[in-house]
């Protein structure tokens, strides 16, 4: 694999991070696969670059928004594949207590030379059952 899973999922969070201060949704977009999956904070599924752009430009526009990442887990799962799983905490209108914190897993894999998210999903923290 070229390149360490844990070095190349940091870049993908601080470039993610960035993008979604701004909420430029074609800069997110740019960080997924062509073909890529995407379950946000809705039951929708978002499909390639296209679907993730959609997502993101549906998002309210809040007075400042921050994402940060928490207790990230990053593991080669394959020849160009890797498996990503951590916290994802929203800071939304300058609060300085997350408005909501997610499970977030990627799956990334390698893509025309560089890494790109295939799979994103969300889910809650509160427990199910």
């Amino acid at each position: 694999m070229p390149g360490d899973a844990s070095a190349i999922v940091s870049r993908i969070i601080a470039k993610w991070c960035a993008g979604f201060e701004r909420l430029d949704a074609e800069t997110l977009a740019s960080l997924y696969s062509r073909n890529a999956f995407f379950f946000g904070s809705n039951p929708n599924l978002y499909r390639g670059r296209d679907g993730v752009a959609a997502y993101f430009n549906g998002l309210p526009r809040w007075t400042s928004q921050r994402a940060a990442f928490s207790e990230v887990v990053a593991a080669e799962a394959g020849r160009d594949l890797i498996n990503m799983a951590a916290t994802a905490s929203f800071f939304l209108d300058g609060s300085q207590t997350p408005t909501l914190a997610v499970k977030i897993t990627w799956a990334i894999v390698c893509e025309d030379g560089d890494w790109k998210i295939a799979s994103h999903h969300v889910s809650s923290k509160t427990p199910l059952l």
